[in-house]
């Protein structure tokens, strides 16, 4: 953990790079030191039907879910989704600041005995660590 999860609208590609926002919001995920590196998942999902506010079509989103395992505490959780927030909105300052748009992040602490995985990659990170 955690899962990263972006949904956007269609129109904002015109502005963003979205593959080069995922590995802003990856990497930087990866640099507040407080997830594994074999945990952490970075996905996109296009939002091909959508409104947004007055239904204006040239309004565009971006949101952010940051799916987290349980075990750290609120004050940990808070300090690595403001540096997230912070790179992810900077990111998106030149849109902002030109067209209509809505940027959104959330992280979610998942219930410790609902939350189901397998994971062989933390494997792989540390065997070609010690090589």
């Amino acid at each position: 953990m955690p899962h990263f999860i972006m949904e956007f609208s269609p129109n904002i590609e015109k502005d963003v790079d979205i593959p080069e926002l995922m590995k802003v919001i990856h990497r930087e995920a990866i640099a507040t030191g407080v997830f594994p590196k074999g945990g952490i998942r970075t996905r996109a999902v296009k939002s091909d039907y959508y409104l947004i506010a007055d239904e204006d079509p040239e309004n565009r989103f971006v949101h952010l879910t940051a799916k987290v395992g349980t075990g750290r505490d609120l004050d940990v959780r808070r300090k690595a989704a403001e540096q997230i927030f912070e790179v992810f909105s900077a990111y998106l300052k030149p849109v902002f600041e030109q067209q209509y748009l809505s940027i959104g992040f959330e992280m979610i602490e998942l219930h410790p005995e609902l939350n189901f995985k397998k994971n062989n990659i933390h494997q792989k990170l540390t065997s070609q660590s010690q090589a």
